[in-house]
């Protein structure tokens, strides 16, 4: 399981990757708002455990922000502040979870394992679209084409999944970015340019037959 640290406090956020790493856990850090952000907005993580006051967006616009663009990776949001006011805001922004600073680590780690059990509470009600050869399985973000695994980033995934809902229908540009990179994204369109051709990269090589097309004009669908 990989989890995200978002911390800017270099001994706290160097205690939690140790600890949580000899539990068995890959951690990744970010030490600002902003690094953080990026990181979930493009990696797939079990959990995220996100400091409060940070540089840059502190912890309530990444929860914010994250969950206005579809995000709903459990969020342990972690502060000195220990205000219900604080807290209220904290849970209202999409949080899951609230830890007041200082913790010990033993408290932490049962927040982070009752989060995990809640997101997988129901490991048998898997959620797969399947167009054509291409299958996407929604609860353990996994994708195949035939009989090969398809390793794709959040971003990826969360591209191709608007297409294959809809095989054959053809998607704006602008759709897609409202989709895949939410509302509150401020940068233009060729992003889109761009992670379509990472995932014709992936998806349509080898052998395969293009699935992926672009309908000039128009934009993107996946050919029935």
């Amino acid at each position: 399981m990989r989890l995200l640290v978002i911390e800017d406090e270099h001994n706290v956020a160097a205690a939690l990757e140790s600890g949580l790493a000899a539990e068995g856990f890959n951690v990744d850090v970010a030490a600002d708002g902003d690094t953080g952000f990026w990181m979930a907005s493009e990696h797939d993580y079990g959990l995220i455990i996100l400091d409060l006051m940070l540089p840059g967006r502190n912890g309530y616009q990444v929860c914010r922000d994250l969950r206005a663009a579809g995000d709903h990776t459990p969020i342990l949001m972690l502060t000195a502040k220990d205000g219900e006011y604080d807290q209220a805001e904290g849970l209202d922004t999409g949080a899951d979870d609230y830890l007041v600073k200082p913790f010990s680590f033993i408290v932490l780690l049962a927040h982070v394992r009752a989060l995990l059990r809640r997101s997988t509470s129901n490991p048998d009600d898997t959620d797969v679209i399947t167009a054509g050869d291409i299958e996407l399985d929604r609860t353990t973000r996994r994708c195949r084409r035939g009989d090969e695994s398809v390793d794709l980033t959040k971003r990826e995934f969360d591209l191709l999944e608007v297409l294959a809902t809809h095989p054959g229908q053809v998607f704006s540009k602008d759709h897609l970015l409202a989709q895949v990179w939410g509302p509150t994204f401020d940068g233009g369109t060729n992003v889109v340019e761009v992670y379509v051709g990472y995932l014709r990269r992936k998806v349509d090589s080898g052998t395969h037959q293009p699935r992926i097309e672009t309908v000039h004009g128009h934009g993107y669908r996946l050919a029935p």
